[in-house]
């Protein structure tokens, strides 16, 4: 039933990654029970399926950009809505069975993307270690227990996880590194309102129209809509054909976030509402949200309304 907090999640596995270590940091998910899935389409087609009640899936990462196949499933198939999000420091480690020490490694499970985010470590630390690739951070973890590798680059918590030692901790090449993780439920009332929060779209152009994108662009700009991301992905129903992701600073209740999504439904070909949300500050990130331009905030627009409502009654003063 509608805000009824969620008890089931499932999130992007297996065990021992990130995004279980993002899980984690929710509150709700300790008090419930947690499935890895094998995929993010896996993930959220649990939701849909009302086997879960929310997942936990990559968004994008601060070094490797968006995760091409989230957006692709918000973009499709029964909507589901972004209730949360969850920034996530990514810290890399090496990690071993006990005994072993950093000059006998010889050989390196890790992901492709860890490996290339530790890239310049293994250069000058582990220079004749071979590095396999394996199919995520637990992987790499479950595989370095097992003794079918020396060592492996994984998340803290898959260190812990399975009992390894950890020889060197933070080897990532870019230390803010973060990866954004979205919790996803069945459509539903958005949370309410903080003060700052981030709406996200997924916005189809009308591609038979000179202009369509500047035209998404300034039913914002002109409400002082701050855009802090637009990512396009292809359709697939034809070369050129795109959908575009925006993430918008402010919540389907601002008055001018609302008017905003009005001009987009009235000057697009489709406009699908991926929810509103508190936004995670984390360091870098600044520390306050940016004001409504003058004339622009709640109250102000409130005052024009009042004031119209008047002129179309006669109303002068």
């Amino acid at each position: 039933m509608p805000g009824t907090p969620p008890t089931r999640f499932v999130y992007l596995g297996p065990e021992g990654t990130f995004a279980e270590q993002a899980l984690n940091s929710i509150p709700a998910a300790e008090r419930g029970s947690r499935t890895p899935a094998r995929s993010v389409p896996e993930a959220l087609e649990s939701v849909r399926a009302g086997e879960s009640d929310a997942a936990l899936v990559p968004l994008e990462n601060s070094i490797g950009g968006a995760v091409g196949v989230t957006l692709d499933e918000l973009a499709e198939g029964e909507p589901l809505v972004i209730t949360r999000e969850v920034i996530l420091p990514v810290e890399f480690v090496l990690a071993a069975r006990p005994g072993t020490a950093l000059p006998h490694v010889r050989s390196v499970a890790a992901h492709p993307q860890a490996s290339t985010q530790c890239r310049g470590w293994l250069r000058t630390h582990l220079p004749d270690a071979v590095v396999v690739d394996v199919l995520s951070n637990g992987a790499a973890a479950a595989g370095a227990a097992a003794g079918e590798y020396d060592a492996a680059i994984c998340a803290p918590i898959g260190a812990g996880r399975h009992r390894l030692d950890v020889l060197a901790d933070k080897i990532a090449d870019h230390p803010d590194a973060v990866t954004r993780f979205a919790l996803v439920s069945r459509p539903g009332p958005p949370p309410p309102p903080t003060g700052d929060d981030v709406t996200s779209l997924a916005v189809y152009i009308a591609h038979d129209r000179v202009g369509a994108l500047l035209s998404v662009l300034m039913e914002l700009a002109v409400r002082g809509v701050n855009m802090s991301r637009i990512e396009s992905r292809p359709t697939g129903e034809a070369l050129g054909r795109y959908v575009f992701f925006l993430d918008c600073a402010g919540h389907v209740a601002d008055v001018r976030l609302g008017e905003a999504l009005q001009g987009l439904r009235r000057v697009c070909a489709d406009v699908r509402f991926l929810g509103s949300y508190p936004r995670q500050r984390f360091p870098g990130a600044g520390d306050r949200p940016i004001p409504a331009p003058a004339g622009l905030s709640d109250a102000d627009y409130a005052d024009a309304a009042a004031w119209l409502a008047r002129l179309r009654a006669g109303d002068l003063n």
